[in-house]
């Protein structure tokens, strides 16, 4: 399991030439907000076309580097065309908040986890109250709902069932490699 913002600011090789294609500066989702690929950071210049890479061209991801098998994997796509994001699309992952079906906020996103290569479905959420709160009492973790019919995952907040405020965890808890 890795941290999406892990992969942030990591290089983009290929394989078989070991040329360096760009650095991750976002990752991108579909509708049902399940990992579709990579933004790369582009000059300032290009701001007509993002460079992206699709997750399923990318053939690993390790600590220091994301591989992938060709130059062809990198493909143009219009910022306007990039809905779901972490950081930059029309609707940002980072820091909507998550909330209860009963209303009680439990938090806003701070990160999110999955297994890169088992599917790419959002497992888990950290949370984070603010810098202050942070400090003090530490982020929280939230393992994703089994059922993901149970999760609205909306334009301006998440909504969990009402039982995910007692399965709250420190995030040191969720620090695991699996």
């Amino acid at each position: 399991m890795i941290k999406l913002q892990r992969l942030i600011g990591l290089p983009v090789i290929v394989i078989h030439s070991g040329k360096l294609v760009g650095t991750v500066k976002d990752a991108y989702f579909d509708e049902h907000w399940q990992l579709q690929g990579l933004v790369l950071e582009s000059p300032r210049w290009l701001a007509l076309s993002l460079k992206i890479v699709r997750w399923t061209d990318v053939l690993t991801c390790g600590e220091d580097a994301v591989i992938i098998g060709s130059e062809g994997a990198v493909v143009r796509l219009k910022p306007k065309e990039l809905l779901r994001s972490f950081y930059t699309g029309i609707v940002k992952l980072k820091d909507l908040p998550v909330v209860t079906v009963q209303g009680n906020q439990l938090g806003r996103i701070s990160d999110v986890y999955f297994y890169p290569f088992q599917g790419t479905q959002i497992v888990g959420y950290e949370l984070t109250d603010g810098f202050v709160s942070d400090l003090m009492e530490g982020r929280k973790w939230l393992k994703a709902p089994s059922d993901p019919d149970t999760v609205l995952l909306g334009e301006d907040a998440i909504i969990v069932p009402a039982v995910s405020e007692a399965e709250l965890e420190p995030v040191a808890a969720s620090n695991f490699k699996g």
